[in-house]
């Protein structure tokens, strides 16, 4: 089944160059992160350097969630950067990546809390600010399971938190990549941290605004200074409610992390989009690139894309369907359409279905 092409629209904003970092964007179509769980024992496979090879065209590919630690997994079957064997299954995904002309990050991110005992070869509880369960559910092999009340996290825990990304962030260098994106987005550790109904520390982590921006601003420190800021981005999603979170003051959070951010000048940020207005809100704060993740079906978000751009709401964006089940989208968007409708049934677990086999034009 093919979604409509769209029409009247002018693209031109989406192909024009743009620098992030030390990068020259052929185009600003970013592939955003998509968990697709096709990981064995922790580990990337050549079907995952065929999968990101074959959408090299994207102006700069961000990799699915990579956890920096054991403890920071939060679903089955999701890949790691926390030892030499994922090193280098994962330099064959960037050798495929730049094979064909791409540029790649690998997005580092610890779930917290979302995780679950089962998960983990010593059984351990998830770790989390606060001893606040998600509310939510994790798919095992044996069915859903209720995700635990995690441990609250020690300032020790805390300080081996920040070295485990700063440690990945290496690795990802090692691996080949250019780049890496800190998911502080979508209800996982550095959000849980951020929001004050996950976060009910009474230390110098939580409580006010200051105290809980202070882990995300630590890690984004640790790590630009690690592998340099030009190679560093960081994604969010204020007012995003996924994974129980619910954030009462996103308005007074997110501009006051984006001044704490700035000293360390990373390459972008990368907002996925619940609030307009907390977006602008961002971009005044903000004095580098911003990456948007906008829009709704297929022909809207290409629509949504040019438009954001045009409006300089923002200098890229990352779209996520789209590029699943379009590995050509910048030809597609060029040509007008049509695209290529994702398959949902296919997006986690399973094999080359709904993975490498989705048709580009000149196959059809």
């Amino acid at each position: 089944m093919q979604l409509p092409a769209h029409t009247f629209i002018n693209m031109d904003e989406l192909f024009e160059q743009v620098i992030v970092g030390k990068l020259t964007l052929p185009n600003r179509l970013v592939m955003a992160p998509m968990t697709r769980s096709r990981a064995i024992g922790g580990l990337v496979t050549d079907l995952t350097a065929e999968y990101y090879g074959q959408r090299a065209a994207a102006g700069l590919i961000i990799t699915e969630g990579i956890q920096p630690s054991v403890i920071g997994q939060g679903y089955i079957d999701t890949p790691g950067l926390h030892s030499p064997e994922q090193v280098g299954a994962w330099r064959r995904v960037t050798d495929a990546v730049h094979g064909g002309g791409g540029r790649i990050f690998a997005q580092l991110m610890h779930a917290g809390r979302i995780g679950h005992p089962c998960l983990y070869p010593d059984g351990a509880l998830p770790v989390a600010p606060s001893a606040v369960a998600s509310g939510g559910q994790i798919f095992t092999r044996e069915g859903m399971l209720d995700h635990p009340t995690p441990r609250e996290m020690t300032l020790a825990d805390i300080a081996a938190t920040v070295e485990d990304f700063v440690a990945a962030a290496r690795n990802a260098m090692e691996a080949g990549f250019d780049g890496v994106e800190l998911h502080a987005a979508n209800g996982y550790l550095l959000h849980q941290f951020l929001c004050g109904s996950a976060n009910v520390r009474s230390d110098s982590y939580g409580g006010s605004v200051e105290n809980r921006i202070r882990f995300a601003a630590e890690v984004v420190g640790a790590v630009t200074d690690a592998i340099g800021p030009e190679r560093v981005g960081v994604r969010i999603s204020p007012a995003n409610p996924n994974n129980g979170i619910r954030e009462h003051d996103p308005a007074e959070v997110y501009p006051a992390l984006m001044r704490a951010l700035a000293p360390f000048e990373p390459a972008y940020v990368h907002i996925m989009e619940f609030d307009r207005e907390i977006t602008e809100l961002v971009r005044a704060a903000w004095p580098g690139t911003l990456i948007l993740n906008p829009g709704d079906t297929a022909e809207e978000r290409i629509g949504a894309a040019a438009a954001v751009l045009r409006e300089g709401l923002c200098d890229a964006v990352s779209l996520g369907a789209l590029w699943l089940a379009n590995p050509d989208l910048p030809e597609r968007v060029k040509a007008g359409g049509p695209y290529n409708e994702p398959d949902p049934a296919s997006f986690y677990g399973g094999d080359h279905r709904g993975y490498t086999d989705y048709p580009t034009l000149g196959a059809r």
